[in-house]
């Protein structure tokens, strides 16, 4: 039985699950009680998540490739309003019905093969989780050479770091989804005054704002061609919020109501995505005037400026932006995702934890090696999976089954969402059909340095719109395939 309050249109369970081998206590349905985020704590949430060192770097590096600064801006910010559309139709579900990603994808490829998806996902959240810890201990390395010089002549000092890093974090995780929240609050607005600070440094030392990006645009006009980069640059900005646009359920469950979801993000992804963006593009712009090069990495123009003062405020400022959104971007949803592959004997908090043992195995430190590889072999490569379960999901609630979900059939074995022995073989038709056209030009960008192809084909024209290509192409399919099932019943 469930209890529906129609104003907010919100679905409380009022059913005990408790004895079905798919719930334990962090995969049930939110409460009304503990659904208490605000507008603010969603947009602060958003505003956590995106000043962060990858949005810094995601801008640089486009202006290290050739971007001017203005092409680099307009590409962030289309980017991030697109994707936009599939994280508040996500976000719904967990919002009314107070479920995790992991439970939302049970309705459309079944109770056992929503794992798939989950997985995929929560391998993704993982490798992630490793870059930004990678990220966290490069600044911590940086702050102790600052702070006392010796640890330079440490041996093994940066691994050191990122593992001293890497603990801290855990012991976050430990505390669980609280206390996220509550960092989240208070980090927000310290991270976007640091990043005015570094701005500031720019624009003085550049000459002026308006001269900086001038004469960077001039120089950067003489490398390649902009219709040439924005494909792939386009589709990479897509997919650095791909993931969220999946697990957005994971913290929209705890909402107080659709019109603080919806205006949370609205207010606190594309602004702050774009103007801490552009942060990365000025000051980078900055670095081409006054070092004669791109110093897309901010850990490294720290480091370049040389002031003990300013590397170490500037090395703090970054471990608490990367503490900030490796909790909740990158611990919350594979946490949630693990939990459901066995729901006995994971919890939140044992997620959280393989979470952050998978990411170190990882290797973080190759996936982050250069600007050309991060942008185009991992971002790009990984929107294509990430597009392909968002259009199923989106097609399965929001048109097959108008926004109506069963939650007790959530967490049976054998209710309408159990399928064939669990899994829904035309959910899982549609994914794998959705990524062939994909998989080759992945292929040659995965073993081409830098992962841009020096004479693209069909197929590599196709990989830079990958996110694009599979979300279209999943959702066709899956539609295609579920109304010729035979099936009428998709409350």
């Amino acid at each position: 039985m469930t209890s529906l309050t129609t104003e907010r249109e919100i679905v409380e369970l009022s059913e005990d699950l408790s004895g079905s081998s798919l719930w334990n206590a962090d995969l049930a349905p939110t409460p009304l009680s503990r659904r208490t985020w605000s507008t603010y704590h969603i947009a602060a949430l958003w505003i956590g998540m995106s000043v962060v060192i990858t949005t810094y770097t995601l801008a640089s590096g486009l202006i290290q490739q050739g971007m001017t600064w203005w092409q680099a801006m307009v590409t962030i910010l289309l980017g991030n309003t697109i994707v936009l559309v599939p994280m508040t139709l996500n976000a719904h579900a967990g919002t009314k019905y107070g479920v995790s990603f992991p439970v939302l994808c049970r309705a459309s490829f079944g109770v056992k093969g929503a794992n798939v998806p989950a997985i995929l996902r929560a391998l993704v959240a993982c490798g992630w989780f490793g870059i930004q810890t990678w990220i966290g201990g490069l600044a911590l390395n940086t702050l102790l050479v600052a702070a006392w010089p010796a640890w330079r002549e440490v041996p093994g000092g940066l691994g050191l770091a990122f593992m001293a890093f890497w603990l801290v974090q855990v012991a976050i995780i430990v505390r669980g989804i609280d206390g996220i929240r509550r960092l989240e609050s208070w980090a927000a607005p310290l991270l976007l005054c640091g990043g005015a600070v570094l701005l500031g440094w720019a624009v003085r030392r550049g000459g002026g704002l308006g001269f900086v990006l001038e004469e960077s645009s001039r120089l950067q006009s003489l490398q390649v061609p902009f219709w040439q980069l924005f494909p792939a640059a386009l589709t990479a900005n897509v997919g650095y919020w791909a993931t969220l646009s999946l697990n957005i359920p994971d913290f929209t469950r705890y909402a107080r109501s659709q019109r603080s979801q919806v205006l949370g993000q609205a207010l606190g992804l594309p602004a702050t995505m774009t103007a801490f963006a552009f942060i990365g593009v000025a000051v980078t712009s900055a670095t081409i005037v006054i070092f004669g090069e791109a110093i897309w990495d901010p850990v490294q123009l720290i480091a370049r400026i040389g002031s003990p003062g300013v590397i170490i405020a500037g090395a703090l400022l970054i471990l608490v932006a990367q503490i900030s959104t490796n909790m909740a971007a990158n611990v919350v949803s594979p946490a949630n995702d693990f939990s459901s592959l066995a729901p006995r004997r994971i919890s939140y908090v044992g997620g959280g934890l393989i979470t952050a043992v998978i990411g170190i195995l990882m290797f973080p430190w190759r996936l982050y090696a250069d600007a050309a590889a991060y942008i185009f072999t991992w971002l790009i490569g990984y929107s294509s999976l990430m597009g392909a379960i968002g259009g199923i999901l989106i097609a399965d609630y929001w048109i097959l089954r108008r926004r109506r979900l069963s939650l007790a059939d959530l967490f049976s074995t054998t209710g309408r969402y159990s399928y064939g022995g669990g899994v829904n073989w035309r959910a899982m038709g549609a994914l794998v059909g959705a990524m062939l056209p994909v998989i080759p030009g992945f292929v040659r960008a995965a073993t081409t340095p830098g992962g841009q192809v020096a004479e693209p084909t069909m197929f590599d024209a196709l990989y830079t719109y990958a996110w694009f290509v599979t979300f279209g192409l999943s959702m066709v399919f899956y539609l295609a395939l579920m109304r010729t099932s035979g099936e009428r019943d998709f409350s």
